[in-house]
């Protein structure tokens, strides 16, 4: 068996793989832990790990292989990745965005090699690139990215069918990209009025008063307040999509997280549109998409990094 862990801003999900195939056993769910020693969040994984063979009646040593799909941002410490994710180490933006830990990194890999014997670590977007470049809606695209908008903005990139990775395996993070001149939302980066700060997640509700959730309900239902800040919010997601088109002359972005996922087919055409009508010489040609993996993207990104030709998994597509 083979450990599959997701780490998210909210949320960490950890699977058992029996590196045959794309089934998914004995799922653990939890909130990302954010209180006590930095090492909190690997000694969570650790733990859910055991609970799952627990759960299925495998023996917890002959689980040796970890792929690993984190948030970002990494810093390597010693050779070793260590999180400074903005929505889990407190200590980045400082007491202002209410985290409560003052975590400036939180260590991941150290602690994992200690009870792992094989540990991949990636970007979670970057995981999600390779998976729906394996199995979803990427397949045979050399020039592609996939885009969640969902707790944080993350980008997994590639270009001449390569994956981008950067000297720390940053590349990608273009949600600390600032496309506007807001002076008073604050990344958990410590950025003020980056792309994060203006429509993450757990931005909205503290800009407009209201959770994503509730906001894009009422934009649904013809609520023209709630229409406004919407058309905003894909103004903004819309010149990075653009920047990221421009850039790197993609031919298609696919999408997900739960902003995103929850309300792909109200927002697709939005998004599609502030990229398509700017500069078409360098847009024509690049097709936004929902991500062909759905909601079980961030599974699969994990098992991504420990597959070696798998077949096609039986979930949604598009």
């Amino acid at each position: 068996m083979d450990a599959c862990i997701d780490i998210g801003g909210t949320k960490v999900a950890v699977s058992l793989s029996s590196g045959s195939g794309l089934a998914l056993f004995a799922r653990r769910s939890e909130p990302t832990a954010r209180t006590g020693a930095s090492d909190a969040l690997a000694r969570q994984i650790v733990r859910l790990v055991e609970e799952a063979c627990a759960e299925i009646g495998v023996a917890p040593q002959t689980v040796q292989r970890a792929g690993v799909s984190s948030a970002g941002p990494f810093v390597m410490r010693d050779g070793l990745i260590e999180l400074a994710a903005p929505n889990i180490c407190g200590g980045i933006a400082g007491p202002e965005r209410g985290l409560p830990n003052d975590w400036i990194t939180a260590p991941l890999e150290a602690p994992l090699r200690e009870r792992f014997a094989k540990v991949r670590i990636e970007n979670d977007c970057v995981a999600a690139l390779e998976a729906e470049r394996r199995w979803g809606a990427l397949r045979g695209y050399d020039h592609c990215a996939y885009v969640t908008w969902s707790t944080g903005i993350g980008v997994g990139l590639c270009v001449d069918g390569r994956l981008l990775h950067g000297k720390n395996g940053n590349a990608g993070h273009a949600g600390h990209m600032f496309v506007s001149d807001n002076d008073d939302a604050l990344c958990g980066c410590g950025n003020v009025g980056d792309v994060e700060a203006l429509v993450a997640g757990n931005a909205i509700e503290r800009r407009f008063g209201v959770d994503a959730a509730t906001v894009l309900q009422r934009a649904r239902a013809g609520d023209a307040p709630a229409e406004t800040v919407v058309a905003g919010l894909c103004r903004v997601m819309g010149r990075a999509l653009y920047n990221l088109t421009a850039t790197l002359d993609l031919q298609r972005i696919s999408l997900g997280g739960s902003v995103f996922t929850n309300n792909s087919e109200f927002l697709l055409p939005r998004l599609q549109h502030e990229v398509s009508s700017r500069f078409p010489a360098l847009t024509a040609g690049c097709e936004l998409v929902a991500a062909g993996l759905g909601e079980r993207v961030g599974d699969y990104a994990a098992l991504a990094l420990l597959a070696n030709g798998a077949d096609a998994p039986a979930g949604p597509k598009g």
